[in-house]
């Protein structure tokens, strides 16, 4: 077999200075190992991309159940009235140092049945913020959605607060949990 003197370049095989045109060749050029490799590899990648195109047009064609019909109920002033309001003021009241002219009160929960009843109201609070991320309550999918998810944030901090017991953390907390709520207030409901 006689071999042709031509280099691959950008992916075309060209000839040598000298070599006969293609159509006047009878030699069979030699493709390298690395080209073969190479070949192969485009070849896999193609591949691989056809394959993720398929699985993601299935798992959005067949992904399985549809989603819970969620219905809510409350609109967000009552969420607000009968939801957030009374468990931020639960979280909030937990941990105080109160000041009168005859002593000083230092407010805190004391026993479990009290660190538990602060841990539910916090859990309440930031589950709330969920609530007011979901249609029709959530106001636009910009500011509104960030500063609900602040209230989550926020309020998963007391909620981690009351399991570790941490009277400091949850009273640091607090100051947090109101500035996220008056943030969201006095661009949604300036006259509340």
């Amino acid at each position: 077999m006689n071999y042709l003197n031509a280099t691959r370049v950008g992916g075309m095989l060209s000839r040598a200075p000298g070599s006969p045109p293609r159509a006047a060749r009878k030699e069979k050029a030699v493709i390298t190992s690395s080209e073969t490799t190479m070949r192969e590899h485009k070849a896999r990648g193609a591949v691989k991309k056809v394959a993720s195109v398929a699985a993601f047009a299935f798992a959005v064609g067949c992904g399985g159940p549809p989603p819970p019909p969620y219905k809510p109920v409350a609109d967000v002033k009552q969420l607000m009235q009968g939801i957030v309001d009374p468990s931020a003021d639960v979280v909030w009241e937990s941990v105080a140092t109160i000041f009168t002219k005859d002593h000083v009160e230092e407010r805190r929960p004391r026993t479990k049945e009290e660190w538990d009843h602060v841990r539910s109201n916090a859990m309440i609070l930031t589950e709330s913020g969920n609530l007011l991320m979901m249609a029709p309550r959530a106001k636009d999918g910009g500011d509104w959605m960030k500063m609900a998810q602040g209230l989550v944030d926020t309020a998963s901090v007391a909620l981690r607060a009351a399991d570790a017991k941490d009277v400091d953390g949850l009273l640091k907390v607090g100051g947090e949990i109101d500035e996220a709520c008056e943030n969201c207030h006095k661009k949604y409901w300036p006259n509340y």
